[in-house]
């Protein structure tokens, strides 16, 4: 009876083991405080809402750690919330006054970058590091 316990194991869950979990790290630094939180939404490949986090800032940098992601195409944005009204204050112009950003630190001209400019690939565990633009204080 040990044995066939021991033999299901060895077929049924040792083999799962070699499965493992794809965590991002996404490292947001040089923000202008650590007042609020940051603010991030991660996107599929298809542009669909995964993911919503909210994390502390200290040292003027903030970690959000995008867990158990599928081998895969992905974008984010993010945005310093600094006086945490969850959302991303502009001046009389439509200028934001938070600092925000995106994934691949890519830029738009005139608003926000194409999808295209934003996406990465996930194949493994990795680091990201963005740092935000500050526009319109």
């Amino acid at each position: 009876m040990k044995n066939l316990v021991l033999l299901a194991l060895i077929m049924f869950i040792i083999p799962f083991k070699g499965i493992s979990q794809i965590n991002v790290v996404v490292e947001i630094s040089e923000l202008s405080s650590n007042d609020g939180h940051l603010l991030l939404e991660l996107n599929d490949e298809n542009k669909e809402t995964i993911g919503a986090f909210s994390e502390k800032i200290t040292n003027n940098k903030s970690y959000v750690v995008l867990k158990d992601l599928k081998p895969g195409k992905y974008a984010f944005k993010y945005f310093h919330d600094a006086n945490d009204d969850e959302k991303l204050n502009t001046n009389f112009l439509g200028m934001p006054r938070e600092g925000f950003g995106f994934s691949n630190n890519a830029k738009g001209t005139f608003g926000i970058p194409s999808f295209d400019k934003m996406v990465f690939e996930v194949t493994k565990s990795d680091t990201l590091r963005c740092i935000p633009t500050y526009m319109g204080k």
